[in-house]
């Protein structure tokens, strides 16, 4: 399963207009946890097909993370449409991302 990249171009279909809940990771290629936590997240899109995973660089996109007030990276955002229902800052292992998306 993929993980999206999201941009400011992109984000409204992408997360607004997606069918299904999405987990957003904000991200910066300079961080190191960030780089520990993509693999966690592209196991946890294996096994959480009901879910959209993608991501946004917060230097590419600095807009979208103040948008929704992430000052920290990783920040991964549980969403649905338009609803923030999670917010999950730092590292988390695959068990934790996988009950965080329990709804």
């Amino acid at each position: 399963m993929e993980i999206r990249k999201i941009t400011g171009d992109n984000f409204q279909t992408e997360v607004t207009e997606a069918d299904r809940p999405v987990l957003l990771e904000f991200y910066a290629d300079w961080c190191t946890p960030c780089k520990a936590q993509l693999p966690v997240l592209m196991q946890a899109a294996e096994e959480a097909c009901d879910v959209k995973f993608c991501k946004i660089n917060i230097d590419e996109d600095p807009q979208l993370a103040e948008r929704f007030g992430v000052t920290h990276v990783p920040t991964m955002l549980v969403m649905n449409k338009e609803k923030v229902f999670r917010t999950i800052r730092g590292f988390h292992p695959l068990e934790e991302i996988l009950t965080y998306l329990e709804m």
